[in-house]
């Protein structure tokens, strides 16, 4: 789905992938991302948050928390990140982001907790009372007060296996004032996963009954006498959504694949948003009529369900608009994707080809590289940097060898 997106809204940003590639700039089994797409698509999200009141939090694990495009969204006012879990978090902020929330989706190890008060969160969830404590012991010792999130739930929410935990939304104002009883934290505010959701059978995002629970907690805060506290919706994120978490009370909205255009609903439906990742690697070897290509970032996310996953195969010289789009045999999910594979019959395909996937990626669960390059716009396309899928430099050869004594 994603590719033909490509092709039809961003396909000079797939000329200079080819290109690049080709020229031996973009290493293979490496996610590259279009940064003045990525640019244009923040400074949208800013901007819509700005005038709906929302403060936002980027998320940055789909994308292997490349530094270069940390540094951009910063550029266009998204200065703080989300961390999905605390290496994120730490990652998040060596790219040049500071840490607007940690703790949600994964809560923090308890030895860990003092590394986590060292990034400052602007807020922390906790799932207990115990991870409460743990994050205010950690803030005390760094002479601060922690604002930390309650995750919410009640009967009828949805969550993905294994994310569960939280608070029960009938014990959530005495939850709220546990938390403030707590030395080195106080209370500020509630928070879900997913509060949206893409519905397949419309091809819209729907709120999901985790919405309705963060709307009925808040609604029993405000009966306490509380104020001022805050609503963290995330989920499904793109502009076009914004509107509709703000008319529901939400405060914070946490983008993601919005900032790259692969929400679900970019799969169908043109937003503002405009697509700018895709995963480039080569044709390996060929063996009994298969291309084998490299792989290593094969990690399609599966939130659209099953389906084919093809390629552009750009032989050295080739136009990347000509190349067809061919069908892939995608490694097994129990199996080490070291290759995929493109059966050859009747196809000219050449050992070190250029080959271009579009799918919706987590870059951060691979063995990917990741790659910014800028100046498409402008006809100049650059790769800003190569980085692991932890947002670090990759080892290299030259990195690794030690001068001989």
């Amino acid at each position: 789905m994603f590719l033909d997106l490509l092709r039809r809204r961003n396909p000079e940003f797939l000329r200079a992938v080819a290109q690049l590639h080709a020229a031996g700039e973009l290493p293979v089994n490496c996610y590259a991302i279009d940064l003045d797409a990525v640019e244009r698509n923040a400074k949208a999200f800013a901007s819509e948050a700005a005038r709906l009141g929302l403060t936002a939090f980027a998320m940055t694990k789909q994308i292997g928390r490349n530094p270069d495009v940390s540094r951009a969204l910063v550029r266009v006012g998204l200065t703080h990140a989300v961390g999905v879990d605390l290496q994120c978090a730490i990652a998040a902020a060596s790219g040049g982001l500071r840490i607007g929330h940690l703790g949600h989706l994964v809560q923090i190890p308890r030895h860990e907790a003092d590394q986590a008060a060292s990034l400052e969160p602007l807020y922390w969830t906790v799932f207990s009372e115990a991870k409460a404590r743990e994050a205010g012991a950690a803030a005390l010792k760094r002479g601060r007060t922690q604002d930390v999130l309650l995750r919410v739930a009640a009967p009828g929410d949805r969550f993905y296996t294994g994310h569960e935990g939280g608070f029960a939304l009938e014990q959530i104002v005495a939850a709220a004032d546990l938390i403030d009883s707590i030395p080195g934290v106080r209370f500020g505010g509630i928070t879900t996963f997913p509060a949206t959701l893409f519905d397949p059978d419309t091809g819209t995002a729907m709120p999901t009954p985790n919405r309705g629970t963060l709307m009925r907690a808040a609604k029993l805060l405000t009966a306490s006498g509380r104020v001022g506290f805050q609503i963290n919706a995330p989920g499904t994120t793109s502009v076009s959504v914004l509107e509709g978490l703000a008319r529901d009370g939400a405060t914070q909205v946490e983008p993601g694949h919005g900032l790259t255009g692969t929400t679900p609903l970019h799969a169908v439906t043109d937003l503002v948003e405009e697509p700018a990742i895709a995963y480039v690697t080569e044709v390996s070897h060929l063996w009994n009529n298969k291309a084998y290509v490299f792989g290593g970032g094969f990690y399609v996310d599966p939130v659209l369900g099953k389906s084919t996953t093809p390629a552009l195969v750009v032989g050295r010289g080739d136009d990347v608009s000509a190349a067809p789009a061919l069908p892939v045999d995608m490694p097994a999910a129990e199996a080490i994707d070291y290759y995929a594979t493109i059966p050859t019959a009747d196809k000219h395909i050449a050992e070190g080809d250029t080959v271009i996937f579009g799918f919706r990626p987590q870059v951060f669960v691979t063995r990917a590289l990741t790659a910014a390059i800028s100046g498409i716009s402008a006809g100049k396309p650059h790769v800003e940097g190569v980085w692991a899928a932890d947002g670090s430099a990759p080892l290299t050869l030259a990195s690794a060898m030690t001068p001989t004594e």
